[in-house]
């Protein structure tokens, strides 16, 4: 085991065991999302290039010191699902949820944040339940909704439902968001194989574009 992964190891928690649950049912797609979320953002406390253990033992003393303490976490959960301890990240989101309510912008951001790890885990289900969670303590329709959703939607075979999130996209931003060509610029933080997957759903639209409502 590397230091960085001792470290994380030594990690105490607090969280106790994970509770399932099944994501409310999504609402339909409203015609306009032009809000700008600062909370739909990858949390990065500490710089995460170089040394790994430098990195984790970084985040170890922000949490110890109290400064930053979620973020921290959130950025610790997605270093120890990087290296393969999914549980151990599992556990630390749990801490950064119970310790940042819904509602407010930190809340936002780890739920937002754990939204993206469980979908590259493989869980859009649960994606889409953290990603209700975070758009809904914010008042309006945040920007990045839409082609998430219409992400999230596709993977779990709802190509249908896919595509009217998609199309809210699009109304939204017709010159942004009407071919595939801009998904790279507009989403830089997004990997490849998300772009490649939103870009079929951005073809499904043009094939048969719906009707608005």
């Amino acid at each position: 085991m590397t230091f960085a992964g001792q470290l994380l190891a030594g990690v105490l928690l607090a969280a106790g065991a994970a509770t399932a649950w099944a994501a409310p049912a999504l609402p339909a797609p409203q015609e306009f999302y032009f809000e700008k979320d600062t909370a739909a953002t990858p949390v990065s406390v500490v710089p995460a290039e170089g040394d790994a253990d430098a990195l984790v033992a970084q985040l170890i003393r922000q949490r110890e010191r109290g400064r930053k303490t979620v973020e921290a976490t959130v950025q610790l959960a997605d270093v120890a699902i990087g290296q393969g301890r999914t549980e151990l990240g599992e556990k630390l989101y749990r801490e950064a949820l119970a310790e940042a309510p819904a509602a407010s912008a930190n809340g936002r951001a780890v739920r937002w944040n754990y939204g993206w790890s469980l979908l590259r885990r493989g869980d859009a289900d649960a994606a889409l339940a953290q990603w209700q969670a975070a758009a809904g303590g914010l008042r309006g329709n945040p920007s990045w909704v839409p082609p998430t959703y219409a992400l999230a939607l596709w993977r779990l075979g709802e190509k249908a439902e896919a595509v009217k999130w998609y199309a809210a996209a699009v109304r939204t931003e017709p010159s942004l968001w009407s071919d595939a060509s801009q998904h790279a610029r507009l989403l830089p933080a997004w990997r490849e194989d998300e772009r490649t997957t939103l870009a079929q759903v951005q073809a499904e639209w043009a094939a048969s574009p719906p009707a608005w409502p």
